[in-house]
């Protein structure tokens, strides 16, 4: 295995020094993808927001920026910000350059939002209340057409964690950017309001979703079954909403299926562009 060449992944940890279950996650889907595909795949985790932490564009082949906590608005100006910004920046270039090892990107919940807040994509705002369990995402026609949702139904389930949103896709900047909307919202027939985003394809390179594909139910159960996340979700959709989350859990073809579905492909996809230009 030593002999193969290298693939480093970069971490971004978003979560603020917050405990969570996603970190975990993107940790656990790396070990079993570089167990099964034999690599010498290594990563390294990076503390953005507490710490300040960004690596240098060039020492990682591929990245993984996390969700997290709080306002994807009120970080706008911010040191850790600028510094982030300036590392999603100098991948762009260097995939805009003629090299031919380009840098793959996937982006989650919270960095999906602050991407979209780079680029204008939409409108960015507080929901009316937080949207947590594990829900349908619908595909768009550019979502049915996406590699990376190859092996998925039509919708898929996955677990969305959120006090943001962003919704009203901005089509003309989509147009202008040549960026596709691959996913949104479960229909809510009983609620007049905009459907959010749930996942865009920013560019060759740049993948990014509003849900939390590296979630998986062991973790899920782990965090349901504080008595004060339970407490919480029951006040806030009911103990039926409650006891549906936890069943849909068990059920193989819901998050384990998506956990083992997406960021794999992305993989698929990153590693597959890192050996060929290296041949």
């Amino acid at each position: 295995m030593t002999d193969k060449p290298e693939v480093k992944v970069a971490i971004l940890d978003l979560y603020d020094g917050i405990a969570n279950e996603g970190m975990r996650g993107f940790q656990d889907i790396l070990k079993r993808y570089r167990e099964k595909h034999q690599l010498n795949l290594s990563y390294g985790i990076f503390d953005v927001r507490k710490k300040c932490e960004v690596p240098e564009y060039d020492d990682y082949d591929i990245y993984i920026v996390s969700g997290g906590p709080g306002s994807p608005i009120d970080s706008e100006g911010s040191e850790w910000e600028k510094k982030y910004f300036n590392l999603v920046d100098k991948l762009e270039d260097h995939n805009l350059s003629n090299t031919t090892q380009k840098k793959h990107a996937f982006f989650v919940c919270h960095s999906f939002q602050l991407m979209c807040r780079k680029y204008r994509l939409g409108d960015i705002n507080l929901r009316r209340s937080p949207s947590f369990g594990v829900l349908p995402v619908h595909m768009t026609k550019a979502g049915t057409r996406e590699p990376v949702f190859e092996g998925l139904s039509d919708p898929f389930y996955s677990v969305d964690s959120r006090s943001w949103q962003v919704i009203n896709p901005d089509e003309k900047r989509f147009v202008e950017l040549g960026m596709q909307l691959l996913a949104i919202e479960k229909e809510r027939p009983h609620v007049d309001l905009p459907r959010a985003m749930m996942a865009i394809r920013l560019n060759e390179y740049f993948i990014s979703t509003q849900f939390h594909p590296e979630a998986d139910a062991a973790g899920m159960k782990n965090w349901l079954g504080k008595e004060e996340k339970k407490t919480e979700v029951v006040t806030e959709h009911g103990l039926d909403k409650y006891t549906e989350m936890l069943e849909r859990l068990d059920d193989p073809d819901k998050i384990m299926h998506t956990q083992n579905t997406i960021i794999p492909n992305f993989l698929d996809q990153a590693v597959m562009s890192l050996q060929e230009s290296l041949a």
